[in-house]
């Protein structure tokens, strides 16, 4: 698992928010981002997991699409092509890193980041999940969406937002505009979210 690591600069006894890049390799977006806002942020209270998969394809270095390998009780064995689940959930080292972080730190909000649909989805939190997104809308100008339009088994939105019921924010990016024009609007959504 080369280059998954957990990056906070501040106080991480009791972070509330968990921010993930990188999900997939081939969406760089998020990586950089989270980079250039921890350049600049000293004292942020969020964990960030700036890059899940360095494998720089939407699969990992086994060929697993990691948004589809999560325990979740939708999680199926599928067909070997870029949204394959794995042989078994959780089978990927990357998957099982993101599932201790989240029982170990049990955040109250999660931010991952994707690109290119321009849209702002959620996944559990009830009302609140649905609020923050449009919150987050509000920032980026990105519609939200309740669902991504197509069948996701053992993504992590269903396993952590649907089945234990933390808003899980899938931050779709515009992949055709400079990255360096996504710092404003996006750091602006990290600081709203440091609120929590």
């Amino acid at each position: 698992m080369n280059n998954t690591n957990l990056y906070t600069s501040g106080n991480t006894l009791n972070p509330n928010v968990l921010v993930i890049g990188c999900f997939h390799g081939d969406e760089p977006q998020g990586k950089f981002l989270i980079n250039e806002y921890l350049k600049t942020e000293q004292n942020t209270k969020m964990l960030f997991i700036p890059c899940l998969n360095s494998n720089n394809s939407r699969t990992n270095a086994n060929g697993v699409d990691l948004n589809r390998n999560f325990p979740a009780k939708n999680w199926e064995l599928t067909e070997k092509n870029e949204y394959f689940g794995g042989e078994k959930p959780a089978s990927e080292e990357e998957t099982r890193f993101v599932i201790d972080i989240v029982e170990k730190y049990n955040p109250k909000i999660i931010l991952t980041l994707h690109a290119p649909y321009k849209v702002v989805n959620y996944d559990g939190g009830g009302e609140f999940g649905r609020e923050l997104a449009e919150k987050i809308s509000e920032i980026i100008g990105y519609p939200v969406e309740a669902n991504i339009g197509y069948p996701t088994p053992g993504s992590f939105g269903t396993w952590a937002g649907i089945e234990r019921n933390i808003p899980v924010i899938t931050l779709e990016l515009d992949e055709e505009v400079d990255v360096e024009l996504l710092k404003e609007p996006v750091f602006k959504i990290f600081r709203m979210l440091e609120e929590y």
